[in-house]
């Protein structure tokens, strides 16, 4: 793999793939792994679904426009209204998560973020993405377990304190292909706000990574995700593990799909930083991309992710949070 992103085997042994991975987040918190368990037949029915969509016109593709998601903030948008770093992105995508019936008592409270889905009418749409969403949910707590246990600590210590009833916010994006790099980004420079991400993309590539060597690809491989922490993370480490500017920019000439799924602490949670053997620091404000300080942060984990969220969709955030 000619990346400075390590590969990981995860039918490897717990004790060797931990250490692979506390390498990995200290250095720059990405990592790529195989042998992951989610079948090539599923991320196939997803990617054709999910191209079937993007195929659709405008107006179709409205019809479950987040507008209409209300508090669970799921739904369509167009190219141009989701901003990173205060600027629009190049491509269009689906926000979607667990789906919650309304009998549960999360939606009866009325949790932002927690919900139904909005699924366009494309048969087997909806169980496509359901089924992808349990089984990456199931890969996120095996994850989790090794970066406990990258920590010195049990195994299930992030999922007895954060992660027993996670947050599960997954994405479905579309990245037209860009015809001049003055355009702009699909995705600008930016850190993951929660705990891990675990992102399948298909075989255009784009997705740069800052390193101490400046900005490297990532290379698309066959049936192998990408895996990279986000600022949570890096709270609860106390700056030990660190979250890592990333952006997008589709140079294939073909349409690039992505599918990011973020796995992130209860919503309820409180955030207090993680004991661990290990030397942490607390990383001056200056160390940052956008020179602020992570560590400042307390409370429980929905007032931090609110806030994040808003500057994604600033206009319906005002409406709907």
């Amino acid at each position: 793999m000619n990346s400075p992103i390590p590969l990981i085997d995860l039918s490897l042994p717990d004790k060797t793939t931990a250490l692979m991975i506390a390498g990995a987040c200290e250095a720059h918190g990405f990592f790529c792994i195989k042998n992951h368990g989610i079948s090539s037949e599923l991320q196939n029915r997803l990617d054709s679904l999910s191209r079937d969509f993007f195929d659709l016109p405008l107006p179709e593709k409205n019809k479950i426009h987040m507008k209409l998601g209300g508090l669970a903030w799921r739904g369509f948008f167009a190219i141009g209204e989701e901003l990173t770093s205060g600027k629009p992105d190049l491509k269009e995508g689906i926000y979607l998560g667990e789906q919650l019936p309304e009998s549960d008592p999360r939606v009866k409270a009325e949790w932002p973020l927690h919900g139904q889905n909005l699924y366009p009418e494309i048969s087997g749409f909806n169980e496509t993405i359901e089924a992808y969403i349990k089984e990456v949910t199931g890969l996120a707590h095996r994850l989790m377990e090794l970066v406990s246990l990258s920590l010195g600590l049990d195994r299930k210590y992030i999922f007895e304190n954060y992660t027993k009833d996670p947050t599960i916010l997954f994405r479905v994006f579309h990245y037209p292909p860009q015809k001049n790099p003055e355009d702009g980004w699909g995705v600008g420079a930016h850190t993951d706000y929660g705990l891990l991400t675990i992102l399948k993309q298909d075989g255009c590539g784009g997705l740069e990574v800052k390193t101490h060597n400046g900005w490297q690809e990532v290379p698309p491989l066959e049936n192998v995700f990408v895996c990279n922490i986000g600022d949570m993370l890096e709270l609860l480490t106390k700056g030990l593990y660190r979250s890592t500017l990333h952006r997008v920019r589709n140079k294939s000439g073909r349409d690039r799909l992505s599918f990011p799924f973020f796995f992130d602490p209860n919503f309820e949670a409180s955030i207090t930083p993680i004991p661990t053997t290990k030397d942490q620091r607390l990383p001056d404000e200056k160390d940052r991309w956008d020179e602020k300080n992570l560590h400042q942060f307390q409370g429980k984990y929905r007032d931090y992710l609110i806030g994040k969220i808003s500057k994604v969709f600033p206009d319906l955030a005002k409406e709907k949070l």
